[in-house]
């Protein structure tokens, strides 16, 4: 167990897969805490002066006056932190030199090491790696980084185009094969397999190679996210253009994208923006503020994706 918390925050207690908020609970009685009868220095003097009288009365030192104990409840990974030091310097296009880390100091800067995130973000250590992979960060050259959407645009982009000039099943893409094609194209094979990672499923994990089906609703989240960066478009404009964008085999239908937009009613059309669940703080009271401030009134079908 371990107590983790800046001088700022409210320390919490880690175990290695849960973490605990740490409140006092005052007593109306007071606790006196003394030491063993046998570690005492009134017993060590008794034992000089070799006393005998069954008279005498037995005394101990108070060490402390304890008003009070610390009460344990255990509370959510407070996982905000990471994402925003995460999103510092995300992995960029430009950097196709993966080796120079150690050489250059000021490369380094906005970067972050395991040991580093353990002792700065307010979760266990099992918490905190769900925490990177729910945010689809991977270890590079030491450091755990963010992959810049654009980028992870184009490696998805020309892994579905690879697909279709070698006619690779979506269902089943073999990982050796994807990763040498993909690596031949210019991107890292570390970064073609956290692709593969990222949107798709491991299907055999016992074969000597690991094949993999791309994801759906994550394929499809992606496309819908990247035609909404631009801002808020017409529902019939959307649809039409985020089909196009889906390979074939894929079925876009909007609930794929709960919590990931809003609709919202002009006139007599539907308009369609981006309000990602993963864009929001973790803390309840900030999470409502920033729901309400986006919409006064909420009906529980729109609301529900951003609360559950």
């Amino acid at each position: 167990m371990v107590l983790r918390g800046q001088p700022d925050e409210d320390a919490v207690l880690c175990t290695q897969s849960k973490t605990y908020a740490m409140k006092f609970v005052g007593t109306s009685n007071s606790v006196l805490l003394v030491p063993p009868a046998n570690h005492s220095e009134y017993y060590e003097n008794q034992l000089k002066n070799d006393s005998n009288s069954d008279e005498e009365k037995v005394v101990a030192p108070v060490l402390k006056v304890v008003s009070g104990n610390m009460e344990l409840i255990e509370t959510a990974p407070r996982l905000d932190k990471l994402k925003s030091l995460l999103s510092e310097k995300p992995y960029k296009l430009e950097e196709d030199d993966m080796g120079n880390l150690e050489e250059n100091q000021e490369s380094r800067i906005g970067l972050y090491n395991w040991n580093y995130l353990v002792d700065n973000i307010q979760a266990s250590d099992k918490e905190l790696l769900s925490g990177l992979q729910a945010l689809s960060a991977l270890e590079i050259n030491g450091y755990w980084r963010l992959v810049d959407e654009s980028y992870m645009d184009m490696i998805l982009g020309m892994l579905l185009k690879n697909a279709v000039l070698n006619d690779w099943s979506l269902n089943a893409l073999n990982e050796d094969e994807v990763v040498s094609t993909l690596e031949s194209d210019g991107f890292p094979g570390v970064l073609a397999r956290h692709c593969l990672n990222v949107y798709g499923n491991r299907v055999n994990e016992c074969m000597p190679s690991f094949v993999w089906k791309l994801d759906e609703k994550r394929v499809c989240i992606h496309f819908a996210r990247d035609i909404l960066k631009g801002g808020k478009r017409k529902l019939e404009s959307f649809m039409d253009e985020w089909k196009q964008k889906i390979p074939d085999g894929m079925h876009p239908t909007f609930d794929l994208v709960e919590g990931e937009v809003l609709t919202e009613r002009l006139g007599v059309e539907t308009w369609v923006r981006a309000f990602s669940v993963a864009s929001l703080p973790s803390t309840p009271a900030e999470r409502f503020s920033i729901l309400f401030r986006e919409r006064p009134k909420w009906e529980w079908k729109d609301l529900q994706p951003y609360i559950r």
